[in-house]
């Protein structure tokens, strides 16, 4: 027998059972006995039936799946989100489905129609910009929404995130305690939120010291290329232009800065001390060790996969939300 050919009431008359519980081996396997879903189970295996997933949706008004909509999956910072969500939905039965914008929020708006069309049973956004309605709107329409690393001024939509402005103030307060007096902040595109406020907290501690300054350098992406063309154009600079120390908008573009630091023979830290932000697991093993603002990955994707298992159980309930402190980690790059 064909396995696209194969039907419930094969598997039934296989297993000697009724249509029934072959149904409820799939929709409700709590109501049959261990040894009936072991019965049932090997007939499925034997005849390689695969249940068909609109008339299981149908029939239980959900999926079993959650979508996940990120930035770029390929950034350690987001896979770890990624992975945290993972499993706290694999613990409730649920499955993932992940995409990647890359900043661009007309990606992001087809990843959502689709997991909307499809009727996933929620969704968990990285939103790619600071325009949130959609999101509000998909909410209004019935399909939960949780926020990651991200948070909604308006309250409508339940959010994890972190402090980034504490974030930047605690990377300057330390880089400035130090004695470092040219900081330049190393930042991606204007538009990324959560980058803005870091340069914001940044600024608020060197505004406030005399005989310190603070500059700006931005690059297209703050990925691990970009960082090394940072790194190399500060090793270009004369030795009274180059800043003695450097805050890069994350943990990629740090350590790539750092790289290309030591290959053009600039000593860091001892010429130009360097923080990043994330504390992604590459930070503690770089060339040198990166002193970072930690965020709590796993623990901010746990948040968010659990705030929207609630959403999904309890539709309609209040928005939540839930704001980690970020946490300086110091090593060998800015000690």
């Amino acid at each position: 027998m064909r396995e696209s050919s194969v039907t419930i009431h094969d598997v039934a008359r296989h297993a000697g059972v009724s249509a029934a519980t072959v149904s409820n081996f799939f929709n409700w396997p709590d109501k049959l006995s261990e040894r009936m879903r072991s019965r049932v189970e090997t007939s499925v295996t034997e005849l390689g039936f695969v249940p068909n997933m609109p008339a299981r949706q149908l029939r239980r008004q959900r999926s079993g799946i959650v979508g996940l909509s990120v930035v770029n999956a390929s950034n350690p910072f987001f896979a770890g989100i990624a992975t945290a969500v993972e499993q706290v939905a694999e613990d409730a039965g649920l499955s993932v489905v992940v995409g990647s914008s890359h900043e661009s929020a007309d990606r992001q708006e087809k990843f959502l129609t689709l997991f909307e069309q499809l009727r996933f049973d929620g969704v968990v956004v990285a939103p790619s910009d600071d325009e949130l309605e959609p999101l509000r709107q998909r909410r209004d329409r019935g399909t939960p929404v949780v926020l990651v690393d991200h948070e909604d001024p308006d309250g409508r939509l339940s959010s994890v995130s972190l402090d980034h402005r504490e974030g930047g103030r605690i990377a300057a307060e330390h880089l400035v305690t130090a004695g470092r007096t040219r900081l330049l902040f190393a930042g991606g595109p204007e538009g990324v939120r959560q980058v803005a406020r870091r340069l914001e907290g940044c600024r608020e501690v060197v505004s406030g010291i005399a005989g310190t300054r603070l500059e700006v350098a931005r690059s297209a992406d703050l990925d691990l290329t970009d960082g090394e063309e940072m790194g190399r154009w500060i090793a270009g600079l004369d030795q009274d232009e180059r800043p003695d120390a450097v805050f890069a908008g994350n943990d990629l573009h740090a350590i790539g800065l750092v790289n290309a630091l030591v290959a053009q023979g600039v000593q860091v830290p001892d010429e130009v001390a360097v923080v990043g932000y994330d504390d992604i697991p590459f930070a503690a093993r770089a060339a040198v060790p990166l002193t970072t603002v930690r965020q709590p990955i796993a623990e901010m994707g746990r948040a968010a996969a659990r705030l929207l298992l609630d959403e999904i159980s309890e539709p309609g309930r209040e928005p939540r939300d839930v704001v980690f402190p970020p946490e300086l980690v110091v090593r060998a790059s800015a000690p």
